[in-house]
Order: structure tokens, then C-alpha cells, then sequence
């Protein structure tokens, strides 16, 4: 079965659209429109947009009533300028980098792939999410390599997504598929006004035929809340 979302064209195609008109209209408020930033934008419309599936043959006759739809097309061009806006004010590290890791793309030998790491950095005293803590995942003392550049290490909590994070740990080598292993990592969590905190957890691991090259959003690994405590506060876990 071959299910497609066709506001996936819909969005793509009008935000390629808007960043070449903008860009051409020389707009002074656009700062960016390299491949990452518009892909920013097309997953900031999507998830603000009902989705319109098919099914490959029998589903792809409708596609037209989609696409010529007046008010799907402003409720998509109104969202698109808005995450154009937003993506240009606050440009992510590693917009300017080729997102894929060829690398890793192409191992096709034993490995362990690991499950995203996602969490929140909470204030100990508040129990509000912290935005503004800047997290470092080591493995064996060392930051620990991301699956590809869109995955930053170190980095920063921010205020839209509540305190929370997210890893996704470069496939390591194994001797061969089926061996079971226990890996050590380690977050160190600091941000402003508060004491600096190390967390450390351990996940098992049994290795696979070849490196998982797509994310599987089905696939996590929950860590308990980080807590940090602000600089003048008496740690009650101390």
C-alpha cells in the first residue's frame, strides 16, 4: 500500500514558489532561502495543515479538487509567509549544511542503530521547562556524533518547543549483527543563573545487519526530566 499526503506537494510547491518570488523581489527581511531553511518552512506549514491523503491510482483522480481548492491555497500561502518570517529570524546552526551524512547513508555493514534520545529541561524550584539550557551528549568523555548535521550536539533549548530536546546518535560499528551491548552517555546540561548539571543513563543495544539511514519517529528513547536548580537555591537532592 502506497499512501501519499498530496498537501506535501501542495506546501512544497507553494513555499519553492514564494522563497524564489521574495528572493527575486530583493525583500529585505528575508535572510536566508537555502535548501534547509525552506524545509523549515514546508514542515512548519504541514503541521499546521490538514492532511489530504490518497492512495496511489484510485486517490490521485481527486488530486485536482485539492490543488484548485482557492481557500486551501490562501490558508497554505498565509502559513507559508508566516514560516518564512520565523525561519529568517531564527535561522537553526546548521541551515547552510547539506543535511545528509553520506557517510552513514551508505554503511551497509553491522551496526547499532540507536532510537532518538528526547527529553525537557526543567527548573527545579518552578517545575516550568527551561528555555535557553544548552545540553552536550558525550559517549566514552567525547561529544557524541549526530546521525547528520540537522542534529546539533551541543544544543539549546528553546522557548517554542517547551524546554524539550532531542539526539540522534551516529550508527557505531559491530563485529556483526545480534550482539547485545550496554552504552554509556552522559548530558551536560548548564544555562544562565543555574548550576551546572551532568545526567548519565545507560541504554542496551543489540546490533543490526546495516546502518538505519531514515528516522523512524515511532522509535524514542524517553530520559527522565533534567532538572537544574538556579544558582542561589539549595539542591534538595544534595
Amino acid at each position: 500500500m502506497n499512501v501519499h499526503n498530496l498537501m506535501e506537494d501542495v506546501v512544497s510547491h507553494t513555499v519553492n514558489e514564494l522563497y524564489d518570488n521574495i528572493k527575486e523581489e530583493g525583500a529585505s527581511w528575508l535572510s536566508c532561502d537555502c535548501e534547509n531553511c525552506r524545509l523549515d518552512t514546508i514542515s512548519y506549514v504541514l503541521n499546521r495543515v490538514p492532511a489530504k491523503y490518497i492512495v496511489s491510482g484510485r486517490g490521485i483522480t481527486h488530486a485536482a479538487e485539492v490543488l484548485e481548492d482557492l481557500q486551501i491555497k490562501a490558508d497554505v500561502e498565509a502559513l507559508a509567509l508566516e514560516g518564512m518570517h520565523i525561519v529568517s529570524d531564527s535561522k537553526r546552526p546548521f541551515h547552510l549544511s547539506e543535511r545528509k551524512d553520506n557517510e552513514a547513508k551508505e554503511n551497509t555493514t553491522p551496526c547499532f542503530n540507536f532510537p532518538t534520545f528526547t527529553g525537557t529541561v526543567i527548573d527545579g524550584g518552578s517545575f516550568e521547562p527551561v528555555p535557553g539550557a544548552e545540553l552536550l551528549l558525550k559517549y566514552e568523555g567525547k561529544p557524541a556524533e549526530m546521525m547528520d548535521k540537522s542534529w546539533s550536539n551541543p544544543l539549546t533549548t528553546v522557548k517554542s518547543t517547551h524546554g524539550a530536546y532531542s539526539f540522534w546518535v551516529k550508527p557505531i560499528p559491530a563485529e556483526k549483527a545480534g550482539i547485545t551491548k550496554k552504552f554509556k552517555f552522559a548530558i551536560e546540561v548548564t544555562a544562565d543563573g543555574y548550576e551546572p548539571r551532568t545526567y548519565h543513563f545507560i541504554i542496551p543495544m543489540i546490533s543490526d545487519d546495516v546502518a538505519q539511514s531514515s528516522l523512524d519517529s515511532t522509535i524514542s528513547f524517553k530520559l527522565k526530566d533534567l532538572v537544574i536548580f538556579k544558582e542561589f537555591m539549595i539542591n534538595p537532592m544534595e
